[in-house]
């Protein structure tokens, strides 16, 4: 199962592929950042941001996906333009036809280092040893877009296990 990562934000989107077959065995296949320039309108940043990822899905035959939830945000400028990037990532996966799971950077941190406050270098450590990384994955928003992929397989490996008890 091909499964895609997505870390939103307006001006950078994290994302990260992996390849699995079982919970235990992942393999990284791309992973990166979609930039988009300040200064001009956010609408244009958008559409960006949507393009960028449509490519994506058509490079890709992504079986599954994960978005990282916006949580909780102190500045209500940067949870209104995040939500507006969510908002179009959710959208490029729909009209892909992805199925969409969504986690918390709680629920991520916790599946990847087994600690809900991990800071940002212990997710990067972690990452990059789950999925035998030569280096760190940077920069930080790439490495959160493959942790969220990690959490996702986790989750669904779980999900499989209960769903396979009950039988």
């Amino acid at each position: 199962m091909l499964v895609l990562g997505i870390d939103p934000g307006i001006a950078i989107t994290g994302y990260g592929l992996i390849q699995t077959g079982n919970p235990s065995d992942y393999q990284c296949i791309d992973y990166g950042v979609i930039r988009t320039v300040s200064g001009i309108p956010d609408s244009d940043r958008l559409a960006i941001l949507y393009k960028a990822l449509k490519s994506l899905l058509q490079q890709y035959e992504v079986q599954s996906s994960a978005v990282e939830k916006l949580f909780f945000q102190k500045n209500v400028r940067t949870a209104f333009s995040v939500g507006q990037a969510r908002g179009v990532t959710l959208l490029a996966l729909a009209q892909s036809q992805v199925p969409i799971s969504e986690y918390t950077p709680n629920e991520i941190k916790q599946a990847v280092c087994g600690y809900g406050s991990a800071g940002k270098s212990q997710v990067q450590r972690m990452v990059q040893t789950l999925l035998n990384l030569d280096d760190l994955p940077k920069p930080d928003d790439a490495a959160d877009a493959l942790a969220v992929a990690i959490c996702h397989i986790n989750h669904k490996s779980f999900e499989n296990f209960v769903e396979s008890a009950k039988s």
